[in-house]
């Protein structure tokens, strides 16, 4: 009831899982990732218990063809089960049981493997290929959302939308480096969840993405005198000595604080920053008396 895409990054640092479908929180129950090890989507009749064990296997350094057949083959009710892996290095792998609704099937190649069920057709898998295989100049996780747009536009699901998820883990690449999940997104339940999960990527990509060092801009002369100026317009109070201070206190309340660098301001921060100052018309020109006589 579901297609997917589970994938690794070319360096081999980034995992992650994208889904959509006519169920309720797919995403909830589908992807499985672990940084540096592999990811993998369990779809149709969901086995929840794919996902740990999947994963055990592949920290054991066992390829993705070998966990996929490792699992079915365990598994009684393998017939009716989806399944896609991917793993530290080589190519993904995926499996369709014979009684898995159609259109079901899937693909894989190197560092990815795509697959779906009760779809409107074999083109939706090749969709989510093609955009995967065309979007390596993407940021990962905008490749995995692209590719599941592909297929969304190509019909995905035969009965309709309602939810969509998106994982991607990397070792220390967590809120603050405390943990390994990069992105965690999910759409439960929603008319357009892909839509839906786009905005919400976007929203994170702003939050949480940490800064290029060669865009960062030096927090001295111009460029701290408006930031202390902007910061004071919003009633952040700027010490004489700089507006570093004040800069972080304002960016905190703003969940803006993964953007933070001591002594330098990422770009997307002063734009923010500029944005949230309410734009104040200049004054108008007092009248002339003499004129109003006239």
């Amino acid at each position: 009831m579901t297609f997917s895409l589970v994938a690794r990054s070319a360096d081999g640092r980034r995992h992650g899982v994208v889904v959509a479908s006519r169920f309720l929180a797919a995403g909830a129950l589908v992807p499985a990732a672990e940084a540096e090890v592999g990811a993998l989507a369990t779809q149709a009749h969901v086995n929840l218990a794919y996902r740990p064990q999947g994963l055990a296997l592949l920290r054991t350094g066992v390829a993705a063809a070998d966990v996929v057949a490792g699992l079915v083959a365990a598994d009684p009710d393998r017939d009716h089960r989806q399944l896609g892996v991917v793993a530290a290095t080589g190519a993904g792998a995926t499996w369709t049981g014979p009684a898995c609704h159609p259109w079901a099937g899937g693909q894989s190649g190197d560092g990815w493997a795509a697959q779906g069920n009760i779809l409107v057709g074999p083109q939706v898998i090749d969709a989510v290929r093609d955009a995967w295989l065309g979007g390596a100049a993407l940021p990962f996780a905008d490749r995995l959302l692209a590719a599941l747009r592909a297929g969304d536009q190509a019909g995905g699901d035969r009965r309709g939308r309602q939810s969509a998820g998106l994982l991607v883990v990397e070792r220390g690449g967590g809120y603050d480096g405390t943990g390994d999940v990069l992105v965690d997104l999910r759409v439960d339940d929603h008319p357009d969840p892909v839509a839906e999960l786009g905005r919400l990527l976007a929203v994170h990509t702003l939050l949480f993405t940490r800064p290029d060092p060669a865009t960062l801009l030096d927090l001295k002369g111009a460029v701290a005198a408006e930031v202390g100026a902007l910061l004071a317009a919003l009633g952040h109070p700027v010490d004489p000595a700089g507006p570093e201070e004040a800069l972080f206190s304002w960016a905190g309340l703003e969940n803006l604080e993964e953007r933070l660098v001591p002594g330098r301001i990422d770009p997307v921060v002063l734009d923010h920053l500029r944005k949230a100052v309410p734009h104040v018309p200049a004054p108008r020109p007092a009248p002339d008396p003499l004129a109003a006589e006239a």
